[in-house]
C-alpha cells in the first residue's frame, strides 16, 4: 500500500517537521509512506484574479505529482467528515477494493484550485474549522497512522 501526501509548501517550523517525521516512521511498519511538497505561489495580493492564478499555478504541480491510477482524496472543508473508526473503515475499503495507491492533497493558503477538486475521487474534511497547513500534515498523518493500527485491531489512544 502506498500512501502519499501531496502538499503545498515546505514547513518551516522544527516541531512540524519532527511529528510527521514521526509518524512517516511509524507508518512504515503497515505502507509505503511519502511527503511531496510542490512550491506555494508568493502572496502578492488579495484580489480575485491573483487568487485564482495563485491556484492555478500551484494546481499544476499537484497535478504532475499524481500517478494514473492513484485514488486522490483532497482535504476540502466542504469534504466528508469522519469518525477514526470511519475513516479507518473508509481506508479499509478502498484498500480491499484494490486501490493501494492512495494520494491525500492538501492546498495551499489559498486553498485548491477547481481542477483539483475535480480531480478528487473522495474529498476529506476535518473540521469547518481551518488549520495552518503544516499542522494539517501532522493531524492527517496521525489518523492514517490511526487508521492503520484500528484495521489491525492494535491498540490506539481513545
Amino acid at each position: 500500500m502506498n500512501i502519499t501526501i501531496i502538499c503545498v509548501g515546505k514547513i518551516k517550523e522544527s516541531f512540524y517537521r519532527d511529528a510527521v517525521a514521526e509518524y512517516g516512521k511509524r507508518l512504515s511498519a503497515y505502507c509505503t509512506f511519502k511527503i511531496i511538497e510542490v512550491d506555494d505561489e508568493p502572496d502578492t495580493g488579495s484580489s480575485d484574479t491573483v487568487i485564482e492564478t495563485a491556484k492555478a499555478r500551484e494546481a499544476e504541480r499537484i497535478l504532475k505529482n499524481i500517478r494514473p491510477g492513484m485514488h486522490v482524496i483532497t482535504l476540502e472543508i466542504k469534504g466528508r467528515k469522519y469518525s477514526s473508526e470511519s475513516f479507518s473503515g473508509f481506508l479499509s475499503d478502498l484498500f480491499v477494493s484494490g486501490k493501494s495507491d492512495i494520494a491525500f492533497v492538501i492546498g495551499g493558503s489559498n486553498g485548491l484550485a477547481k481542477s483539483v477538486s475535480e480531480r478528487a475521487d473522495s474529498k476529506l474534511s476535518f473540521s469547518d474549522m481551518t488549520f495552518p497547513h503544516q499542522l494539517m500534515r501532522v493531524i492527517l498523518s496521525e489518523q492514517i497512522y490511526r487508521a492503520f493500527r484500528i484495521m489491525r485491531g492494535e491498540p490506539y489512544h481513545k
